[in-house]
């Protein structure tokens, strides 16, 4: 295991270009709390953006058009501008599949968001109902929300409307995550200590309560195959679940605080994973092992300190759909954008109180939201791969990761195409 604290001389480090902001409205003195931006989101063909602003609400604008409005406009943009503003309900036929700006009152504080989207091959688990409530076609686009009560509020992205209520978690809904493969499968992560599956093909439907964290469940995340789900929590944990058989496959050790974030690369042959212990984790999922480090404290803290208050606690982590790069958020207000293969931050963008991140789409831009319920964006390194990066990517997109180390070729190749970094 390679340990990468980042360098002190950041001179050499190249400083981020910003894209635009998105600032929240000003707020009176007595509304100050409660405008947290716990996470930001994009949707899956890249058409939405969605954060939340605080105080119950969600914002959801069209990608492009924002973009657009950066560039005629400067990076600043007030989120309740007037002129931007459109309308959220009513729409006919022609216009339902149009990108249009919607703001949503969740009804209570908002810690969580996730775009989901349907396939119509991919079935419900349900096979014993030939009738559904709802038939979800394959342009139809999802946005979930958790919330401070323990629901989970469904929203058709295009009209704005309420679609389904899912009451079952007894604390705060930390995080949710849809199955990528359009079974509109989703996980829920929540502070009551458990994952719940729900179906949403089959009208919302609880299909299984993963069991096994000891406290809060702060994050969970699909292997791009969605055969395996990753969750974090308190108490330094790290489980990794069988989708298939709803069952634990192994617990991953080394950090040495909470673990409040994680995802998998784009061919899901690693897992990056964050803790409060100062630390980036690279894992391999499929052996459990370490196999890079980015620390955020120069020298690199004991674990007893590492286990404290200790100023440098990462909030977030987020692969870059190319799969060479990171972007890690941590308290002293500073984005890293790391690759794979360096031991130092490649780029980097300063920012005061930020608490997630997420890149877009095509992985040219990194949103990250704030205490103060603002989003602020970065333009993302652009780097040529090397041949040996492009080769490890392409074949995992014909084949599992754990296949690879199987295939009858030269041991020489089977090296040349591992992540042992």
């Amino acid at each position: 295991m390679a340990s990468f604290p980042p360098r002190v001389n950041e001179k050499e480090i190249v400083r981020s270009r910003t894209i635009g902001e998105l600032l929240a409205p000003a707020a009176p003195f007595d509304k100050k709390c409660g405008r947290e931006n716990w996470t930001v989101a994009f949707a899956p063909d890249g058409s939405y953006f969605a954060w939340s602003q605080g105080h119950r609400t969600v914002k959801l604008v069209p990608w492009s058009q924002c973009l657009k409005n950066f560039l005629l406009h400067g990076t600043k943009n007030i989120t309740n501008s007037s002129g931007l503003r459109l309308s959220r309900q009513n729409s006919d036929g022609g216009q339902k599949n149009k990108p249009r700006e919607h703001i949503i009152d969740c009804g209570d504080i908002v810690w969580s968001l996730a775009f989901g989207s349907s396939v119509p091959e991919k079935q419900s688990r349900c096979v014993n109902i030939e009738w559904h409530r709802f038939r979800f076609g394959q342009d139809q686009l999802l946005l979930a929300t958790g919330l401070n009560n323990g629901r989970i509020k469904i929203w058709d992205v295009y009209t704005g409307k309420l679609l389904l209520n899912l009451v079952d978690h007894t604390e705060v809904v930390r995080d949710l995550t849809f199955a990528p493969d359009g079974s509109l499968i989703l996980v829920s992560a929540s502070r009551d200590k458990t994952l719940r599956v729900w179906d949403l093909k089959d009208d919302g439907n609880m299909m299984k309560v993963l069991r096994g964290h000891q406290n809060w469940v702060y994050s969970c995340a699909f292997s791009p195959d969605s055969s395996m789900l990753c969750s974090v929590g308190a108490s330094k944990a790290v489980f990794l679940w069988n989708m298939d058989k709803y069952t634990m496959i192994r617990k991953l050790e080394g950090h040495h605080h909470d673990v409040v974030a994680c995802d998998f690369s784009p061919d899901g042959a690693l897992l990056a994973t964050a803790s409060y212990d100062t630390r980036v984790y690279i894992w391999d999922p499929h052996t459990g092992h370490i196999v890079m480090e980015f620390g955020h404290l120069f020298p690199p803290p004991t674990p007893i300190f590492a286990g404290g208050a200790n100023d440098r606690w990462v909030r977030s982590v987020s692969f870059s759909h190319d799969g060479l790069h990171v972007a890690s958020l941590a308290d002293d207000k500073m984005v890293r954008f790391w690759r794979i293969d360096e031991d130092y931050p490649v780029q980097v963008a300063p920012l005061s109180n930020g608490l997630c991140c997420a890149f877009s789409t095509d992985g040219s831009v990194l949103a990250a939201g704030t205490h103060d319920g603002s989003v602020y964006f970065w333009a993302t390194p652009r780097q040529v791969p090397s041949l040996q990066h492009l080769c490890r990517m392409s074949i995992r997109r014909v084949m599992p990761t754990q296949e690879v180390q199987k295939l009858p070729i030269p041991s020489k190749v089977l090296e040349f195409l591992a992540y042992r970094l």
